[in-house]
């Protein structure tokens, strides 16, 4: 380099290192924060070394000279100076002539400020940062201080993520919506936020808005772990990060954690205690904030909100609105429509969970799919079948002789009726199968004392406890670690999923709903749907709980029969796969009074009878009749001495014919609608009895039956995947170097750097075409063709993807990994060439070597294996004689143990 040049290899790097992004002058953007311009236009069509901008307003000039020249000298001082009255009409400045003036030759640096006529050039010793020139300024833009934000050590979607908000705060948006994939690193683009906020801004206090208090713990976890900080120090010791867990705020909090629930209380001035049950959203009706609440309402600058597509709406809305000085980020991964009108549709960042795969951020899942009669069509409980009887009112148990034969239908399983055969068949089905169809790829050793972290959602919690006490006697064990609930009434839930991400002896978590969220399992390798689930956002974010990558010997800690995660099972034993899943609509708030049915029928038995509560007896009654059985309605009408249906029907027909006088209140006689519920009002035990239909019954078969219809991997899935890879190959077989060579099938090298271009082009057109979701899918649709892996060397073979796109042509019969037979086709290789060139045991011994690398990663030449091996590389030229004879040799390797030609 010219020594010019090497002076501002220095500059560059010096004003990088102050929060300046340093690009040419092409590259310019208006709504930049803070730029240094290379070579800016000057009046008359001169350029200085670099113009400073920010927020698109040039602030300051830099004049660069080689290291030999005076940076202070006087001719220095008077060019800098004469470029800052050169300013063309054409930028926009914060002042004319340019304020701030530099000059540097890389080693020494000096500064003046050109509004300060008898003031020296200062030499400094860093850069000013883009807040400091603020400051001087006197700029009002509470953002213009921000520096350029630094990509290294962050995500792509993470950068672009704080880029995008930072520009949407800087054109005056209060609100901005990240949505971001499970595992992309929400939490941390977060922490990151808050950081360039309270240190560049004049922000002062944010709130971080959690789900559930053990996010917040998780969430303070990462607070204290983070350092992209401008010293590398943790952010929690260079600001203050508190999680609410009293009525007080600490004065010195800089990020206060918080669910929307606990920040209410404190507003109502009521005393929070800090336990680790999520706090109760039990709210009916919209909050009302108190006359005084205890903060003022500009008490927060920035509000961030985890998982906003879930809490922030309908009753709670209100207590986000009271800050109304703040601005809100929102934080999910699956955006509802009122998200983004929450949000004013300004979505910063849109990273799909789909890229995430292509990323390789996260990894894909595969469907497993099990089948029972029980599951599809529901069954029967036969007259004199033994059954154990809760009554969810009472909670009373008993066990009894079913006296009438009925049915129930697949939606009443695991609610109304229990039948411990159909969870029994699912959980033996699926450890039947663990090892034997799913983690065969390599094959993986059948250690159940290593089952793979094995993650199911219940329905409920009793079914949730039911699968506990199932899988206990499926696997054979009789301790209390192997499988466990982690929900609301297991305990402590975030030490259960500790102890779920991290220990080899819990295998088998059960859950309802309580790790569908925000919950990092890293090791995770089995995600088990035994309930259905209709909301997309909710699935989506359930499903997600396997995606997240973990390193081999990570994940080896915790499940030592493991090999790596490149992708994640979902045994779907409901059919959750297979329907189209609904986005749930919010609503701003209740519009009629929501009441229960206990408290209704107490107000109806003192004459409070207006037309709603009338209605809804009769609805609920007929409900109720309709799904009783005839002992049921028998016992009622004992008791009330009329019929449910009846009564209800008296009630329909008495409203729609308009047959009552107006209800004003109680204190009226109201005979007409009294007579309508005398049945009720006056028989205490027929509403008692009302409210134990209602509730309804737990009936146990004991012990049931069921029937396996099926089990195994989706095959249209499959057969979709590999009829789209096909595609793919046919349609690029004339611009994608490897392609055209395989499709041409004449025996031309495919190098490393053309599998590796091929393998990225799969992945970006479809995140399925990766080698072994492809060669799994070829496995379900064509099995008899498809030779599975044994070794994990054969299963990352990059060759693999050679053998696939041969098998789409139709140039092979069998879809084989070239490792696998590497051995074999070296040995006729090694007869080959001593027939036809007399091989030397040199040659050969060398070659051996170097063949399985072919066979992994595809064709290589000497040059390849010197920049690899130098020492190598020269013994192959002297084993070979020269270089093109070793060429020539290694590509008679590479088409015997990779395209298997033998001659």
């Amino acid at each position: 380099m010219k020594p010019e040049e090497k002076a501002r290899v220095k500059i560059d790097q010096w004003l990088t290192e102050a929060g300046w992004k340093v690009i040419n002058r092409d590259e310019f953007e208006a709504d930049s924060s803070a730029v240094a311009v290379r070579e800016g236009l000057l009046k008359g069509n001169r350029e200085a070394d670099y113009f400073l901008f920010i927020n698109g307003k040039a602030v300051g000039i830099l004049e660069a000279k080689r290291e030999e020249i005076d940076a202070n000298k006087g001719v220095v001082c008077d060019q800098v100076e004469a470029y800052a009255r050169g300013v063309p009409s054409f930028y926009t400045a914060y002042q004319k002539p340019i304020p701030f003036l530099y000059t540097s030759n890389g080693k020494q640096h000096y500064f003046h400020d050109f509004r300060k006529k008898d003031s020296d050039y200062e030499e400094i010793f860093a850069m000013h940062k883009p807040k400091k020139l603020v400051e001087m300024l006197g700029i009002e833009d509470p953002f213009a201080g921000l520096p350029t934000l630094n990509p290294k050590g962050l995500r792509a979607c993470q950068y672009e993520a704080i880029n995008g908000l930072e520009k949407s705060f800087r054109n005056g948006q209060n609100r901005a919506l990240m949505v971001l994939a499970t595992g992309a690193g929400k939490t941390y683009t977060a922490c990151l936020a808050s950081y360039r906020m309270l240190a560049y801004t004049k922000m002062r206090r944010v709130l971080f808005l959690v789900d559930r208090n053990n996010l917040g713990k998780q969430a303070e976890g990462e607070f204290g772990t983070f350092r992209l900080t401008e010293n590398g120090d943790a952010f929690n010791t260079i600001y203050s990060v508190n999680r609410l867990k009293s009525a007080k705020i600490p004065t010195d909090s800089n990020v206060v954690i918080s669910t929307i629930q606990r920040l209410f209380s404190l507003l109502k001035g009521e005393d929070i205690t800090d336990t680790d049950d999520d706090d109760a959203d039990n709210t009916t009706s919209e909050v009302v904030l108190p006359e005084n609440p205890n903060l003022p309402h500009d008490f927060f600058d920035l509000i961030i909100i985890d998982e906003c597509h879930r809490s922030i709406y309908g009753n709670w809305r209100k207590v986000l609105e009271y800050f109304d000085t703040a601005k809100l980020i929102g934080l999910t991964a699956t955006p509802i429509p009122e998200t983004m009108a929450f949000f004013n549709n300004n979505r910063v960042v849109n990273y799909t969970l789909e890229q995430s795969i292509i990323d390789g951020v996260n990894v894909d899942h595969r469907v497993y799919r099990i089948k029972t009669q029980a599951t599809e069509e529901g069954g029967a409980i036969r007259e004199g079948d033994k059954l154990r009887r809760v009554t969810c009112y009472t909670g009373k148990v008993e066990q009894i002789l079913n006296k009438e034969t009925k049915n129930y239908s697949k939606t009443e399983l695991n609610r109304s009726v229990v039948n411990p055969a159909q969870i029994k068949l699912i959980l033996q089905t699926y450890k039947d199968a663990v090892y034997r169809d799913m983690f065969n790829d390599p094959q993986r050793e059948p250690n159940f004392e290593y089952l793979p972290k094995t993650l199911i959602f219940a329905l409920n919690e009793a079914h949730a406890t039911n699968i506990v006490n199932i899988a206990k006697e499926v696997f054979e064990r009789n301790d209390d670690r192997y499988v466990q609930k982690i929900t609301y009434s297991a305990g402590d839930s975030n030490e259960l999923i500790r102890q779920f991400r991290n220990d080899k002896d819990f295998r088998i978590a059960v859950t309802c709903t309580l790790v569908a969220t925000g919950t990092d399992v890293k090791p995770l390798e089995v995600v088990m749907f035994m309930r259905d689930v209709e909301s997309a956002p909710l699935y989506t974010q359930m499903k997600g709980r396997g995606v997240r990558t973990i390193g081999d010997e990570q994940l080896r800690n915790v499940t030592p029969n493991a090999f790596s995660k490149d992708c994640f099972f979902l045994v779907d034993a409901v059919g959750v796969t297979e329907h189209e899943h609904t986005i749930p609509t919010q609503v701003d708030g209740p519009d009629t009074e929501v009441i229960t049915l206990e408290t209704l029928l107490e107000r109806i038995s003192h004459g409070f009878l207006p037309d709603n509560y009338l209605k809804r007896l009769a609805a609920t009654l007929s409900r109720i009749h309709n799904k009783a059985n005839n002992q049921q309605r028998e016992e009622f009408f004992n008791l009330a001495h009329d019929a449910m249906n009846e009564i209800a029907s008296r009630i329909y027909d008495a409203l729609e014919n308009q047959q009552l006088p107006e209800f004003i209140d109680t204190n009226h006689p109201n005979n007409e609608r009294k007579g309508l519920v005398s049945a009720l009002a006056n028989h205490a035990d027929a509403r008692r009895y009302i409210l134990i239909l209602a509730k309804g019954f737990v009936e146990t078969l004991m012990p049931g039956e069921d029937t396996l219809i099926s089990q195994g991997f989706s095959i249209e899935e499959a057969k979709s995947t590999t009829d789209a890879f096909e595609e793919f190959c046919r349609t690029h077989c004339d611009n994608i170097e490897a392609l055209r060579i395989i499709y041409n099938n004449n025996g031309e090298a495919i190098t490393y750097s053309m599998l590796k271009d091929l393998e990225n082009k799969l992945k970006m057109a479809n995140n399925r075409f990766t080698s072994k979701q492809l060669w799994n899918s070829y496995s379900i649709v064509v099995p008899d063709q498809v030779r599975r892996s044994t070794k994990k060397e054969e299963a990352d073979a990059l060759t693999n993807i050679i053998q696939l796109v041969r098998f789409a042509y139709q140039q092979v019969e069998k879809l084989e990994s070239a490792v696998s037979s590497a051995g074999r086709y070296f040995n006729l290789w090694v007869g080959h060439y001593q027939r036809n060139y007399n091989l030397t045991d040199k040659q050969r011994d060398i070659m051996a070597l170097i063949a399985n690398y072919i066979a992994c990663n595809g064709a290589c030449t000497v040059k390849d294996v010197r920049e690899d091996d130098q020492d190598r590389g020269i013994q192959l030229i002297k084993a070979f004689g020269n270089m093109a004879k070793a060429n020539e040799a290694l590509q008679s390797v590479f088409n015997f143990v990779v395209y298997r030609k033998t001659a």
